[in-house]
């Protein structure tokens, strides 16, 4: 039983569930939240700005060190959603081209 202990206290595993936690897992939701929301104004606004906001939520309530990013991608979430409604009530679509 003590050996299992403090294998545990090395590798860095938490409780029962044996899943290491930490600043990178909050890192990578603040990054991916930031690129999905950056994409997201490009293509498939009604996916991926949801997927940001919530990415950046969770981020920022973790504590991330990236904070500033996380923020981007946050506020970039919500532009996807403004844009998709704006389409929506100009061109009564959700897709939009650049050339006409």
């Amino acid at each position: 039983m003590r050996l299992t202990e403090s294998r545990r206290r090395e590798s860095g595993e938490q409780g029962t569930g044996g899943r290491p936690t930490g600043r990178r897992d909050t890192e990578g939701m603040a990054v991916a939240s930031f690129v999905l929301g950056l994409v997201g104004l490009l293509v498939l606004n009604f996916f991926l700005g949801p997927i940001a906001i919530v990415l950046a939520v969770m981020a920022l309530r973790r504590g991330t060190p990236r904070r500033f990013r996380a923020l981007l991608g946050l506020w970039l979430g919500i532009a996807d959603i403004v844009v998709l409604c704006v389409l929506m009530a100009v061109n009564g679509t959700t897709s939009w081209g650049m050339f006409g």
